[in-house]
């Protein structure tokens, strides 16, 4: 059975940093991507990474501030959040899928989110 489990989420003033950690357990797979999705907007991109070549697609919103990174050893892809904005505030979701890509429903498998708040 399949499990993405994030972690890592929280408070943190603007211009801080925090990283978040998703665990995935019952397979490999090919593609992981983060997520995010504010109160009251659609759930959007923020960054993709393939499981074995380590190539790396952002939003625009969050490049030069996020980077996506994965310890195949250990089966965890994390996203490491500088410069945070309030902006930047939403639920993060990682998910799994077969092929590099900036579109949600082309992934099959999705963690529970966790929360990020950023303040002023």
């Amino acid at each position: 059975q399949v499990q993405l489990v994030e972690s890592g989420g929280g408070l943190v003033q603007a211009g801080g940093s925090l990283r978040l950690s998703c665990a995935a357990s019952g397979r490999t797979f090919r593609n992981m991507g983060w997520f995010r999705q504010a109160p009251g907007k659609e759930r959007e991109f923020v960054a993709t990474i393939t499981w074995s070549g380590g190539s790396t697609d952002y939003a625009d919103s969050v490049k030069g501030r996020f980077t996506v990174s994965r310890d195949n050893a250990k089966n965890i892809v994390y996203l490491q959040m500088n410069s945070l904005k309030p902006e930047d505030t939403a639920v993060y979701y990682c998910a799994a899928g077969y092929a590099p890509s900036v579109k949600g429903y082309e992934y099959r498998y999705w963690g529970q989110g966790t929360q990020v708040t950023v303040s002023s």
